[in-house]
């Protein structure tokens, strides 16, 4: 097995905290990678012989990007509904019917041509996992080959069969449950990690979704919850209740919501390119690390709410919008993800993690925030290899 030193990193983040602080930030730093993992972390002083070496000249060194919410299955754009946002038309989660439509009649050519080249774009600004949820076909046949596809390009899969109730079914929105927690459950089950439901008004009230977690949990899927996007409601109190990995959006919580993701651990993962996009208030983020909730910061990748697949352009909104430090934001797109996917070997680069990382054109991981909008990420390594 060959070993690659990275040496002359400026900046090192490890998430270690062993190395102190939040990020275990090690300055003038090495890293060897063996393999798909790290094997050591340190000093550049006292850094090991290895194979072969790359010097990247000051640059800071980050973990990968997780991004632990995205729905990259589609086709077609909705590029006329962000205008008519931006003129004063509000966001009411309909649009997902127009994807559908266009999702449906797409070919697998094109489906898969698109996620391709959504993740691409990502890969090129640091990311180096990406949950990829279905939602965008809601017949048997759609959502088996929308999570096919996703297959291709990560383990992270999310049946979300429960988005909206499609046209189809519109007066019978109870036939809808039926056929998502019976024969399209029975298509997709072994595509699929997770099951996901989007609680809110004009998706799944409570009994719903609640019915639709049961019978994925049943079949050995894990859940995650679109949960307090438009209002308060129901939402994280059900991820809490069935033990979801997290519970995303979460931009309306009351006080008891916030304790009882402080409580069970559930991750609450925050989407700031959609309250960017739809000119919604954005989440707590202060209020919510300040009470010890888990917080992931993720782009949910859209056509609709927020057709944004950078990282580093929610950090910025993260930082500006809602009072995280640049540390806090980092972490979050980076180990929180990590945990809103149950992922213990990435996120972090300690021995034994897998080698995902990104070079940054900067001195600092500060830089991320410091300059938006600036493609700082000069190259991404997965598994330790360039992509």
């Amino acid at each position: 097995m060959s070993s690659l030193l990275v040496t002359g990193i400026g900046s090192l983040v490890t998430n270690d905290p062993t190395q102190g602080g939040l990020l275990g930030e090690i300055l003038d730093a090495a890293l060897v990678i063996e393999g798909s993992q790290v094997a050591w972390a340190g000093s550049r002083s006292a850094a090991p012989v290895a194979d072969s070496a790359i010097d990247v000249a000051g640059r800071a060194v980050i973990p990968g990007f997780v991004d632990s919410h995205s729905h990259l299955v589609f086709a077609g754009d909705r590029a006329e509904e962000f205008a008519a946002r931006m003129t004063g038309t509000p966001y009411s989660a309909g649009g997902i019917r127009t994807t559908v439509a266009a999702t449906r009649q797409a070919t697998d050519e094109q489906l898969t041509a698109n996620v391709a080249r959504l993740v691409t774009e990502m890969r090129r600004q640091g990311t180096t996992t990406v949950e990829i949820k279905s939602g965008y076909g809601l017949t048997v046949a759609d959502e088996a080959r929308g999570l096919e596809i996703a297959r291709q390009f990560t383990d992270e899969t999310t049946y979300l069969g429960a988005h909206v109730v499609p046209a189809d079914y519109a007066d019978d929105p109870a036939g809808y449950v039926d056929l998502v927690t019976g024969p399209m459950l029975d298509a997709v089950a072994g595509h699929a990690k997770w099951i996901d439901v989007f609680v809110e008004r004009g998706a799944f009230d409570e009994d719903q979704a609640r019915t639709i977690l049961k019978a994925g949990i049943a079949r050995g899927l894990q859940p995650r919850v679109h949960a307090n996007q438009l209002g308060e409601g129901p939402g994280v109190q059900l991820a809490c209740e069935l033990g979801a990995a997290a519970a995303d959006h979460c931009t309306y919580l009351t006080d008891a919501d916030i304790d009882a993701l402080a409580q069970t651990g559930v991750v609450a993962g925050l989407l700031p390119a959609i309250e960017f996009s739809t000119r919604s208030p954005y989440p707590n983020a202060r209020r919510l690390i300040d009470a010890g909730v888990t917080v992931a910061l993720a782009t949910d990748c859209n056509p609709g709410s927020g057709y944004s697949s950078s990282i580093p352009f929610c950090i910025a909104l993260a930082v500006r919008d809602m009072h995280m430090t640049p540390a806090e934001a980092l972490w979050s797109t980076t180990a929180g993800g990590a945990k809103s996917l149950r992922r213990p070997d990435i996120g972090h680069l300690t021995p034994g993690a897998q080698a995902n990382f990104a070079v940054l054109d900067a001195p600092s991981y500060l830089h991320l925030a410091y300059r938006p909008g600036v493609p700082l990420v000069t190259q991404t390594f997965v598994g330790g290899r360039p992509v």
